[in-house]
C-alpha cells in the first residue's frame, strides 16, 4: 500500500463496499453484515495509519485523477483532519458491530439495503472531513444526508415523520451552504480551500463573501444542531433505530461542526480581527443558550432515548462555544468535545438498545420509547451494561480522569484567557445541570429494586429471525446464559470497547493535545 493514497482509501472502502454489499446480499442478506463490518473497520484502519503519517511526516495532499488542485479536486490529511476522521470511523466500526445482535436479526431481505446506507453514510461523513474543496465538501454532505434520512425512516411509522422533517430542513441547510460557496466563486473564482484562502484577503470587503460567509454559516450550524437550529434533532435521535441513533448523534452533528471550523479558520482565517468576528461572536452566544437550554430540556424528559437527543443539543453547544471564542485554549476544548462526545454518545444509545432485553430483537420494529423507569435495577441485571452507561454519564458530567472533563477544563481556559465571563458560567453551570439527569439515571439504576416494565407490544413470542430463532426462544438462551458467543461478543466489544475509549481519551488527553490538537491548529490562531 503506498502511503500517500490514505486520504482516498480512507473513503473509497466504505463507499466501495456500499456499492458492493447490495450485490453481495441479493440472495445472502446476511452476508451484508459481514461486508459492512470488513468496510467500516479497514476505513478506520485507514484513518489511524493516516493519522499516524502526518503526526511523522507532515500534512498529505492527495490530488484526485492526478488532477492538481485548485484545478482538480484535493483530499487533504492534516493532524486535525486525521484526528477526526479517525474518530468517525472508529466509532462507526463499534456501531456497525452492536447491529449485529440488536438490528440484524429484524431486518431480514432489508439487510442489504441497510448496511449499504450506513457504509454510504460513513464514506460521507469521512470526505467531509478529508476533502479540501468546498464544492466536494457539499456533494459528501449530501450524501451522508440523504443516507441518514433513510436509515431514520427505517424505524416506527413516526420516524417517517422525524425523517421527513430532517429532511426538508436538511435540504435547507445544504442550500444555503451551495449558495454561500457559490457566493465566494462568483468573486475568487476557485473551489479549493487553500487557494481561496490565499485570494479572500483580497476581497473582503465585498458584501459578497460576507453574504457567503453568513450563507454557509447559516447551513453548517442547521446541520450540526446548534440551537435553535435543532428542530429536526430530537425527533430524528429519539424515532430512528437505536443503532442508527447512536451513528448519527456520535457522528454528523461533530462532522458539521469541523467542517464549520475548517471553513472558519483554515479558509476565512478567523480569529484574528477581520469580519468574522461578528459571526464568532454570534456563534458564541447562541452555543452558551444550547448549552443551559439543551440541559433544561434534558432533565425534562421522561424517554431515554430523547433525554439523549437534547443533551446532544447542550454537547453542540459545548463545541459552538468554543468555536466562537476562538483562541487556542478554547479551539481545543471544541476540538477535544468532538472525541469526549462522540464516544459517549455512541456508548449511551447503545447501552439504551441493549437495556430494552432481548424481547425486542427479533420484532419488525424496535418500540419507539424506553422509559427511563425502564432502568430500574440495571445495575443488579447487567451490571457490565450499568458500569459502562456509568462511565459515559460521569464523562458528560465532567468528572475527572474521563475525557468529557478534560475538553471542558480546556473551554474554561479559554473563557478564562479571552475574559468571556458569561460564557464561563454557562459552561459550569451546566455541569450541574448535567448532573441532575444523568445521577437520577444511576439512582435507579443502583439503589432501587425492580424488574424493567415490558409492554405487550415489545413481546412477539411467534415471530423468527432468519435463522428460525423465535423470540421466546432467544429470550430462554439470553436470560439463561446460553447466549451464543458471536452474539455476546458483538454487544460486549463495542459496549465495553467504548468505555475503554472514555477513559483512554480522559488518560491519554494531554499527549492528544500536545501531540495532535495543537500541532495541527498551530498558525491559524
Amino acid at each position: 500500500m503506498t502511503l500517500v493514497h490514505y486520504p482516498l482509501l480512507t473513503v473509497f472502502i466504505p463507499l466501495f463496499a456500499a456499492v458492493l454489499i447490495p450485490l453481495l446480499a441479493w440472495k445472502r442478506p446476511h452476508a451484508a453484515f459481514g461486508l459492512a463490518l470488513s468496510g467500516s473497520l479497514g476505513s478506520a484502519a485507514c484513518a489511524l495509519a493516516g493519522l499516524r503519517y502526518v503526526l511523522m511526516n507532515g500534512p498529505l495532499s492527495y490530488a484526485i485523477a492526478s488532477w492538481a488542485p485548485p484545478l482538480g479536486i484535493e483530499y487533504v490529511l492534516d493532524p486535525i483532519a486525521g484526528y477526526v476522521s479517525s474518530v468517525i470511523a472508529c466509532v462507526a466500526a463499534a456501531v456497525v458491530l452492536f447491529t449485529k445482535a440488536r438490528m440484524l436479526p429484524r431486518l431480514g431481505a432489508r439487510a442489504g439495503a441497510f448496511y449499504a446506507l450506513v457504509l454510504l453514510l460513513i464514506a460521507g461523513l469521512l470526505g467531509i472531513v478529508i476533502t479540501g474543496d468546498l464544492f466536494n465538501l457539499y456533494v459528501f454532505l449530501e450524501i451522508s444526508s440523504l443516507a441518514a434520512y433513510a436509515l431514520i425512516a427505517l424505524g416506527s411509522a413516526r420516524s417517517a415523520f422525524a425523517a421527513f422533517r430532517y429532511l426538508l430542513l436538511g435540504t435547507l441547510a445544504g442550500s444555503l451552504y451551495l449558495l454561500g460557496v457559490g457566493q465566494l466563486y462568483v468573486l475568487t473564482g476557485t473551489l479549493n480551500m487553500a487557494d481561496m484562502a490565499m485570494l479572500l484577503p483580497g476581497v473582503w470587503s465585498s458584501p459578497v463573501i460576507q453574504l457567503g460567509l453568513i450563507l454557509i454559516v447559516s447551513g453548517l450550524c442547521l446541520k450540526m444542531a446548534l440551537f435553535p437550529l435543532h428542530t429536526w434533532l430530537p425527533d430524528a435521535y429519539s424515532y430512528a433505530p437505536t443503532g442508527i441513533s447512536a451513528l448519527i448523534s456520535s457522528t454528523m452533528s461533530k462532522v458539521a461542526a469541523y467542517a464549520l471550523v475548517r471553513v472558519l479558520f483554515w479558509v476565512f482565517n478567523a480569529g484574528h480581527g477581520n469580519y468574522c468576528d461578528p459571526v464568532l461572536q454570534v456563534i458564541a452566544g447562541l452555543g452558551a443558550v444550547a448549552i443551559v437550554a439543551g440541559s433544561v430540556l434534558a432533565i425534562a424528559q421522561q424517554e431515554y432515548k430523547r433525554m439523549l437527543a437534547y443533551s446532544s443539543v447542550a454537547q453542540v453547544g459545548y463545541i459552538a462555544v468554543g468555536i466562537g471564542m476562538a483562541n487556542p485554549w478554547a479551539l481545543t476544548g471544541a476540538l477535544f468535545h468532538i472525541l469526549a462526545h462522540a464516544v459517549a454518545k455512541a456508548l449511551l444509545f447503545l447501552v439504551g438498545g441493549q437495556a430494552q432485553g432481548p424481547e425486542t430483537v427479533l420484532g419488525p420494529e424496535e418500540p419507539d420509547t424506553l422509559p427511563i423507569r425502564s432502568l430500574t435495577g440495571l445495575g443488579k441485571r447487567q451490571p457490565m451494561v450499568a458500569a459502562c452507561f456509568t462511565v459515559a454519564a460521569l464523562s458528560m458530567v465532567g468528572v475527572p480522569p474521563l475525557a468529557g472533563f478534560f475538553s471542558k477544563w480546556y473551554l474554561v481556559l479559554g473563557a478564562l484567557h479571552g475574559r468571556h465571563w458569561v460564557l464561563l458560567i454557562a459552561i459550569l453551570s451546566s455541569t450541574l445541570l448535567n448532573a441532575v439527569y444523568f445521577f437520577r439515571i444511576l439512582e435507579r439504576m443502583y439503589l432501587h429494586a425492580g424488574a424493567r416494565e415490558v409492554s405487550p407490544e415489545e413481546i412477539r413470542p411467534c415471530e423468527s429471525n432468519a435463522e428460525g430463532h423465535t423470540s421466546a426462544d432467544l429470550k430462554g438462551r439470553i436470560s439463561s446464559g446460553d447466549t451464543s458467543l458471536p452474539e455476546a461478543l458483538a454487544i460486549t466489544i463495542p459496549i465495553v470497547g467504548l468505555a475503554i475509549a472514555v477513559l483512554a481519551a480522559g488518560v491519554l488527553s494531554s499527549g492528544i493535545v500536545s501531540g495532535v490538537i495543537l500541532k495541527g491548529i498551530q498558525g491559524i490562531l
